[in-house]
């Protein structure tokens, strides 16, 4: 039945199924994905916080914990400040437990989209001035925010900035500036998220105030915020995560059972990198998008589990508005754009009165997915508008807008991902220089997912062992894909189901069966016979009791020609070493 993906492997795939305990369809992945020894390919397969990079050498790490200690002591309060997206809240989140637990006094705050918008704003200054603090922690922002914080400063207050965007070439006005992107920094590892930030300062103020505290008690915040921000998950953050992840199932903080709860995240099942981004971080991302992010905050601040899972009703109600509001956006941004042509372009940029600024980033990233290439999203109130950056892997969105700021008056973020203000008669010649500015990337430019990127399920290997393995390859997302697996199979079973979607039973020989369930493809049930071709994500299904792998199907059609063939082999193509 596999004729396509079966026959002899690469000595080293079969050396790592060996020596790692791995199926061969895992034992390929990593091959072709350049792992060459056995032992580091061990020590990637389990993480340990052990091994996490020493922070002595994080500049001004050491000077915020003796600061902050001095605070402690003296019962000073201080203002902790987030952004409004998820890495903010938990970064926020973590600061105000750990000043909290350390017998400090901690005010949180979160900034709003709506009043003042990203970073410290004049707006938000107000409000931390009203507070009384005498020091403020910024947390996922601050790094552009100069005017403000040396307004701050010179009311009294010292400023410590936790932030992991690209660093300005003007020195903050703060006494402490946490950023491994700084060049005078010399920790090592340079893709922590600021919540990672902010637990790397939680463990320097421990230290130095000499008092015992279990900070694993947090990773599960680290994990969601690092996922969610699409920051690496290799080196530090891959420890991080793996450690989070496992803090998630146990879910000691309300908040985060509240959420599993809500969202039907079983607890039985190991959970994903997939499982954040597309479950849980939405709904902390939510309120930030259409209002106020507080009651993001006050669910991962909350005690008790009643008081948690009322938060958490209140966040499943505004993620409803706004997938609402996104599909309606999505749907028209989409006829525009073809209207227009934009989609001839290096890079697309759309704007348009009345859309919400705090779901546009949500829009362009669907609007990536679509045309696979960098795209900005403008929301416009007036004469002003607030957009979105996003682009696919690899797309440099900084370094183009830096280009193009002659069209912009602000923005911020990192390569990935960016935010920014403009004008609306600026919109057209934005449009022309940020397209410029990506076609100069030439070379570098991202390339469309390819089947390349889809891993076979190799003949003889028990899906539920290969899903097992896939968990071994957890945290998934960002410098870590995680594979798509596709596989040839005879049908034994297809039905269409409820709601339009279809339930389909594959033969895989050796009496082994597969089964798949494809949204919304119910349609195709009266055409699928014989040898078929699915590739999708493999997952967990404990329907009735019973664990058992299940394809969640993205593309399914009929196999056996030429052409089919070598497209589902071609992944294997690289596997000699």
């Amino acid at each position: 039945m596999l004729r396509a993906v079966s026959g002899s492997l690469p000595p080293a795939v079969e050396l790592f199924s060996r020596r790692l305990g791995l199926s061969r369809t895992v034992a390929a992945w990593l091959v072709r994905g350049g792992h060459a020894d056995v032992s580091a390919t061990e020590r990637f397969l389990n993480p340990r916080l052990a091994d996490l990079t020493r922070p002595d050498d994080m500049a001004d790490r050491q000077v915020v914990a003796a600061r902050l200690a001095r605070a402690v002591r003296a019962g000073e309060l201080i203002a902790v400040f987030g952004d409004y997206d998820c890495d903010g809240i938990t970064s926020a989140a973590i600061m105000t437990e750990v000043l909290r637990a350390l017998g400090g006094r901690a005010v949180p705050l979160i900034a709003s989209r709506f009043d003042g918008g990203y970073g410290v704003s004049a707006a938000a200054a107000g409000r931390i001035v009203a507070t009384g603090a005498r020091v403020l922690v910024t947390c996922d922002c601050g790094s552009s925010d100069h005017v403000t914080l040396r307004q701050l400063a010179s009311r009294g207050l010292d400023v410590v900035v936790i932030d992991h965007h690209l660093v300005p070439d003007e020195p903050l006005p703060a006494i402490g500036f946490l950023n491994p992107h700084r060049q005078d920094c010399g920790f090592a590892y340079k893709g922590l998220a600021s919540c990672g930030l902010a637990l790397s300062v939680a463990a320097a103020l421990r230290r130095e105030l000499g008092v015992e505290l279990d900070l694993r008690y947090w990773l599960d915040l680290v994990a969601v915020g690092t996922v969610a921000d699409v920051a690496p998950l290799d080196g530090d953050n891959r420890a991080l995560v793996r450690a989070g992840l496992d803090a998630l199932v146990k879910a000691r903080r309300p908040g985060m059972q509240a959420l599993l709860e809500m969202a039907k995240i079983s607890r039985d099942t190991p959970l994903t990198g997939r499982d954040i981004a597309f479950r849980i971080a939405p709904h902390i991302n939510a309120p930030g998008r259409l209002g106020s992010a507080d009651v993001a905050l006050d669910l991962l601040l909350a005690r008790d589990l009643d008081t948690a899972r009322g938060l958490a009703a209140t966040l499943e109600q505004i993620s409803d508005r706004r997938r609402a509001l996104s599909e309606e956006m999505f749907t028209d941004a989409c006829s525009e754009i073809e209207r227009e042509g934009f989609e001839r372009e290096a890079a697309i940029v759309i704007g348009r009165e009345g859309w919400n600024p705090g779901i546009v980033g949500i829009v362009a990233g669907r609007l990536v997915d679509r045309f696979a290439k960098p795209v900005i999203v403008v929301g416009f109130s007036g004469d002003e508008g607030r957009g979105s950056v996003r682009g696919p892997v690899g797309a440099r969105l900084h370094d183009a807008l830096s280009q193009s700021q002659g069209a912009l008056s602000r923005f911020g973020g990192h390569q990935q991902a960016a935010g920014l203000e403009l004008a609306r008669d600026r919109l057209g010649t934005l449009r022309e220089l940020f397209a410029a500015a990506i076609a100069r990337q030439g070379a570098d430019a991202p390339q469309p997912t390819s089947a390349c990127e889809l891993l076979p399920l190799l003949a003889g290997d028990d899906p539920l062992v290969v899903l097992g393995d896939l968990g071994r390859l957890e945290p998934c997302g960002f410098k870590n894909p995680r594979p798509r697996i596709v596989v040839e199979g005879r049908v034994a079973s297809v039905r269409e189901v409820k709601n339009g979607h279809l339930k389909l039973e594959l033969s895989l020989g050796d009496r082994r069966r597969l089964g798949c369930f494809a949204p919304r493809q119910g349609a195709l049930a009266a055409t699928l016979d014989g040898v078929v071709r699915v590739s999708g994500d493999l997952r967990h299904n404990s329907f009735g009791g019973n664990v058992a792998a299940e394809l969640l199907v993205e593309e399914v059609t009929p196999a056996g020609t030429a052409s089919d063939e070598r497209e589902i082999s071609r992944p294997l193509d690289s596997l000699a070493v």
